[in-house]
């Protein structure tokens, strides 16, 4: 497979050589209660939005068109969004799907153990689809990449695995995976959540961490998921496959993610907690957000809304700052400050909205007040009522996150 490099060259055949694998099923306990119900990839994001379509988005901005989603914990909102947003941007004609793939118990009789389970349950389809390299990635995450480079520079060095590494603050790396790489770029110690992160050499107040973005050679793939389906592991890749690797000097690689007009780091987040879901919201409706979902040079695609335009009724009284609101919402006479408000969300007079996230349909009564809430959809919020104001009040009644971060999910009994 790897062998068969005579398909030309450039980005489109660099991209033609690819099969993208998505890991969409964990059950994204962290982000509860926000995943009581659905897959942590299907989340409502940025108003308009799921998670996973920003992967899927930097797929189709790559020129990669043959996509797998593996999907297991709560996965009829994610089937059902990729149905009504995905299937009409790829044609069946031009060899270009998007497919799901959950746990059919083909090679087994349990579900996906983990992320290497995940693909060794599904090397059939690598053997039918002969790829050249895998491009395996993470549904969960938020920013822009564009994948052919990364892939061009794992066919350069004859890689078995490239890693996309982000440059992050030394004390960022005790939550992820963090990597030390000799001058050529070689991966040669991996640990995962260290207590004491080893540094950049040469930049002793940053690390270099594991974005969860992977290119691989699609037969050491086949192999190293196989040899770990044998051992007694948590046939995860962060945990188990990748420090073997590198224990064994087998060729892996990083490939540090920048962005191309500064050389720093590019904008990555991994949506994994509640604080984390929050704060990227926040980074949104700042003024120059670095994560710019305007930008039409590389625009993230989704589910069409048929929701009419968004509206302002007694405006001289309205007031929206700093703020996101999407298709159908109606604000009368309310305040809605560095918050997103998700379609078709109603907010009545003298309301007040500041460093929320409202999901889709939510309605705000008259003189309510939201501080640094997040408002599951469907839920409607009584006249007067408050959320965020008082910690002690709202930890009886909601989930409340370390970071104060009080969360609403549907069906809570409001009074």
């Amino acid at each position: 497979m790897v062998d068969s490099l005579d398909r030309g060259s450039g980005p489109e055949a660099e991209a033609k050589r690819c099969l993208v694998i998505v890991m969409a099923g964990g059950q994204g306990q962290r982000l509860y209660p926000l995943t009581r119900r659905s897959a942590k990839p299907a989340v409502r994001f940025a108003g308009g939005y799921r998670i996973i379509d920003f992967t899927l988005s930097n797929c189709l901005n790559s020129g990669m068109k043959r996509l797998y989603v593996l999907a297991q914990y709560g996965s009829m909102s994610l089937l059902r969004h990729l149905r009504r947003g995905w299937g009409r941007l790829l044609s069946d004609d031009l060899g270009e799907f998007l497919e799901v793939l959950p746990p059919q118990q083909i090679v087994g009789d349990h579900w996906y153990a983990g992320t290497a389970d995940a693909i060794f349950q599904n090397l059939y389809v690598l053997q039918q689809e002969r790829p050249d390299v895998v491009v395996l990635l993470s549904g969960d995450h938020a920013y822009k990449m564009d994948y052919r480079p990364m892939v061009r520079r794992h066919l350069e060095a004859g890689a078995k695995l490239t890693i996309a590494s982000l440059a992050v603050p030394i004390e960022h790396g005790k939550t992820l995976g963090v990597m030390t790489v000799d001058e050529a770029g070689q991966v040669i110690e991996f640990a995962e959540k260290p207590d004491d992160p080893k540094a950049v050499p040469g930049r002793p107040e940053e690390c270099l961490v594991n974005m969860g973005v992977y290119v691989w050679d699609t037969r050491a793939l086949a192999q190293e998921v196989a040899a770990d389906a044998r051992n007694d592991s948590s046939h995860d890749f962060g945990k188990d496959i990748i420090p073997s690797m590198v224990e064994r000097g087998e060729g892996v690689y990083a490939y540090e993610f920048v962005d191309q007009r500064t050389g720093k780091p590019a904008y990555w987040r991994d949506i994994g907690t509640l604080e984390s879901y929050w704060s990227t919201h926040m980074d949104l409706v700042s003024v120059l957000p670095e994560l710019d979902l305007y930008d039409q040079t590389w625009p993230l695609y989704t589910a069409h809304s048929t929701y009419p335009p968004a509206k302002t009724v007694l405006g001289h009284r309205a007031q929206l700052l700093d703020s996101l609101v999407c298709d159908g919402c109606v604000v009368s006479g309310a305040k809605v400050e560095r918050s997103v408000l998700s379609p078709g969300v109603r907010v009545g007079e003298g309301a007040e909205i500041v460093e929320s996230i409202i999901f889709d349909d939510v309605v705000v009564g008259p003189g309510a007040r939201i501080y640094r809430g997040v408002i599951d959809e469907g839920m409607v919020i009584p006249d007067g009522f408050e959320i965020g104001y008082d910690a002690e009040a709202d930890a009886k009644r909601f989930v409340v996150g370390p970071g104060g971060i009080t969360v609403v999910p549907a069906g809570a009994a409001l009074d």
